[in-house]
Order: C-alpha cells, then sequence, then structure tokens
C-alpha cells in the first residue's frame, strides 16, 4: 500500500513538473500583464502565479481530464480580480498608475482585455470567470482597446524655475 502511494505521488510530482515546464512562462506573462510591472521586475506577478500554481497543485488529483492551464489561467485570473477589489475597490482611480503600454489602463480593464486578447478566452467565458454580463465584458474590452490605440495625452509638465530661466 504505502509503495503505491509512494509512486502516485511521484508520478503526480512528474505530471506537474511538466506542466509547469510547459506553462508556466506564458502564465507569468499574463500575470506579468495584468499587474503591468516591467518583464524583469515583476514581484506582484511572480506571487500570483507560484499562488495560481500552489492552487492547481492543490487540486491535481480533482481535475479528471479538464485542462490544467484552463485551471491555473482560472485561478489567475480571479485570484487577480478579488486582490483589486480588495485592494484598491473604488479609489482605484486616484491612484498612481503603473508604467508600460497597459499601465494606461485600470486593473479591471486590464484583467478583461489579457483574458480576451492574449488568452483567447471567449467573452462568455470571460463573464462566467469574472461575474459580469457578457455585454459589459465586451465594453470593457472594446474601451481597453481604443484606450491602448488611442492613449489620451500626457498631462503637461510643470514648468520648473529652472526651464524658465534657461528660455529667452
Amino acid at each position: 500500500m504505502r509503495d503505491r502511494h509512494a509512486s502516485h505521488s511521484a508520478r503526480r510530482a512528474r505530471e506537474f513538473e511538466a506542466f509547469v515546464a510547459g506553462a508556466a512562462g506564458r502564465l507569468l506573462h499574463a500575470a506579468t500583464l495584468l499587474t503591468a510591472e516591467a518583464p524583469d521586475a515583476n514581484p506582484r506577478a511572480r506571487r500570483l502565479l507560484a499562488l495560481s500554481l500552489a492552487h492547481t497543485y492543490a487540486g491535481w488529483d480533482r481535475l479528471h481530464g479538464e485542462d490544467p492551464y484552463d485551471r491555473a489561467r482560472q485561478y489567475l485570473a480571479t485570484r487577480f480580480a478579488r486582490e483589486i477589489w480588495h485592494r484598491y475597490g473604488v479609489l482605484d482611480r486616484m491612484r498612481r498608475r503603473p508604467g508600460g503600454t497597459l499601465g494606461v489602463l485600470d486593473p479591471h480593464e486590464r484583467l478583461i482585455l489579457v483574458l480576451r486578447l492574449y488568452e483567447g478566452v471567449a467573452a462568455e467565458q470571460a463573464s462566467a470567470l469574472l461575474g459580469l454580463p457578457v455585454d459589459r465584458i465586451r465594453t470593457i474590452c472594446d474601451r481597453a482597446t481604443a484606450t491602448l490605440l488611442h492613449p489620451p495625452p500626457a498631462p503637461p509638465r510643470p514648468v520648473t524655475a529652472k526651464a524658465k530661466a534657461a528660455t529667452p
């Protein structure tokens, strides 16, 4: 009995290691897009990835033919959504925006844009995952895409005394 349990654990570990080797890079990239961190300095994205992989490993035996990548991506998205809701809530618009291309979007827009365009999740699936109506998912995705294609103008920089003295 003990040998059977050990061989099951070893097989489970090998399967999970193979999954991580194949999927961790794409999941980390998705998490980095969600957090709008720089690819070389992304502690929040790495934390999201670690939590997602840990959750996937914990339920590995219960997958029963389900795609582990889908499970990991779902957890990554819902964890990010919960985190932004609890951390920022309504006050999110007052926070300083992160840098990067997706930094001009608010976290909810980033989440939906990454799910829809980067991960290729259908609007109906994103709707079910996030608990939002399909029309709302499509609207947010369209608005985020338009914002990326036509970014708002940068606010004018304040003129300092040094800059005033340098102009003739």
